[in-house]
């Protein structure tokens, strides 16, 4: 059985780019400010997930960032906010006083980029489009990956007794992030641990 997609037509090349990180800065002072600050985040060695701007109060900048290796320890948030506001400063992408809050995108995270979704092969999402399909917009399921640009979902499709595997086109995703689970926290946990640095001898 063959979902009924609602899709767009191909974009425009100079568009793939956008499209790729639709989900990390939405169109306007969001994505204006990613592209602002992504060159200098990527030389020190972090990568922006998230970018929103007008939250809380409606004067806080938030940005989430990890490391390549998905970890994001508070010494991490400290040194890029340093790295950001200097860029920030000089270039005033926001008019007026705002707080800017760098955070680590927590254990359930937002899925913004394809990697994010081979990341956690195996844990379950939720997941919203802009447009509908088969009448639906908002589909929960188990992750298995990402392939040929759709994201791919186990989830119940009317007329099959057993979950199918989906796949959901990645540019008419509109939110996705992981939900919060006890497998999901111990795995987590896991790879914190994992991932981080070992101990210097004497210090």
């Amino acid at each position: 059985m063959e979902l009924e997609r609602q899709t767009s037509d191909a974009a425009p090349a100079e568009e793939a780019d956008a499209l790729d990180t639709h989900l990390v800065a939405a169109a306007g002072q969001p994505r204006r400010i990613f592209e602002l600050i992504r060159g200098a985040s990527e030389a020190a060695g972090f990568e922006i997930v998230r970018v929103r701007y007008g939250l809380h109060d409606g004067h806080t900048l938030q940005i989430m960032a990890e490391r390549p290796d998905g970890t994001m320890v508070v010494a991490d948030c400290e040194d890029l906010s340093k790295i950001l506001s200097a860029i920030l400063d000089v270039e005033d992408p926001i008019s007026g006083e705002y707080n800017l809050e760098i955070s680590s995108p927590g254990i359930d995270r937002p899925l913004t980029r394809p990697k994010d979704f081979d990341r956690w092969v195996g844990f379950e999402a939720k997941v919203e489009l802009r447009d509908a399909i088969d009448g639906r917009k908002r589909f929960r399921g188990i992750l298995h990956g990402f392939q040929d640009g759709e994201i791919l979902l186990e989830h119940e499709v009317e007329g099959f007794a057993e979950k199918q595997v989906i796949g959901l086109p990645f540019r008419q995703l509109s939110e996705a992030k992981l939900t919060m689970s006890d497998d999901l926290i111990r795995e987590s946990l896991k790879r914190r641990d994992r991932d981080a640095p070992a101990p210097s001898d004497g210090e």
